[in-house]
């Protein structure tokens, strides 16, 4: 068990709920990965791409399913703009629970930190839980929780990439020099092994959407993910052996015999 935003939960693993097929198949992956918190956005809804009924669909499987939405300001680009669509989305989902983006660059998707400590500023003055997805960069994270943030969601690499984690030496002098602060890796992920990496280097829990809503068995990879999370953490929490520089023989030398090629020779057995 663990506790976050005032919640104890027993997964460590977020999900995204964009880009499924259908809902019956988004509904199999998050009962097969065991997840307690799903990301939602709030957004208009075009109905060339989807459909009313569609999106209905969607609605009704979250609001049946025992999990804890996380909305998210996907797509703003200002402070301005993400403090009025959180303030939106605690209107229409009934939480307090916000996750932060603010779009800094189009072609990295990645977060813009001026407007992201601008809002997060004005949203933590107002009773949100704020989830920032912010980068590795420790001076913004340091930031990011002056102006109130509890929890913070550093990028592995840019969102959709499937890159992995990137900047392991940045993610990890996060981990040390922010003991106190949640943190949860986000964006990136595209493999089991990524997630099972972050949670080996201490992180609190780790958010991924499109590895598993585009593989091609979306529940069996939410499944394997979830294994991933859960034996990162463990490995964690034992205590992993530490790289080092040269070989150490695991078997001791002491009182094992050593034989020359002469002598072997001399006195064969």
């Amino acid at each position: 068990m663990w506790q976050i935003g005032g919640r104890r939960l027993k997964s460590r693993l977020l999900l995204g709920t964009a880009k499924y097929p259908n809902p019956q198949i988004l509904r199999a992956a998050i009962e097969r990965s065991g997840t307690e918190i799903v990301t939602v956005s709030l957004r208009r809804q075009s109905t060339k791409e989807c459909g009313a009924e569609c999106g209905a669909d969607y609605w009704q499987l979250l609001r049946s399913m025992n999990v804890q939405l996380l909305p998210n300001t996907a797509g703003c680009r200002s402070a301005r703009e993400a403090i009025t669509t959180a303030q939106m989305a605690r209107e229409v989902f009934n939480t307090h629970w916000i996750k932060l983006e603010t779009v800094g660059d189009d072609y990295t998707l990645q977060p813009d930190p001026f407007a992201l400590l601008e809002a997060a500023r004005v949203l933590c003055q107002e009773g949100f839980e704020v989830f920032p997805y912010t980068t590795e960069d420790l001076v913004v994270c340091e930031r990011l929780l002056d102006v109130g943030c509890r929890i913070l969601m550093p990028w592995g690499s840019p969102i959709g990439s499937g890159q992995g984690l990137t900047n392991v030496r940045g993610l990890k002098t996060l981990r040390s020099r922010l003991p106190e602060a949640q943190l949860i890796v986000d964006a990136g992920i595209g493999a089991p092994s990524h997630a099972a990496l972050a949670m080996e280097l201490g992180f609190d829990g780790v958010l991924l959407n499109s590895a598993i809503s585009q593989a091609s068995d979306p529940a069996s990879m939410a499944q394997a993910f979830a294994h991933a999370v859960d034996c990162g953490r463990q490995g964690y929490q034992a205590g992993l052996m530490e790289a080092r520089e040269f070989a150490t023989p695991s078997t001791p030398v002491v009182g094992t015999p050593f034989w020359h090629e002469k002598s072997a020779l001399e006195h064969p057995l």
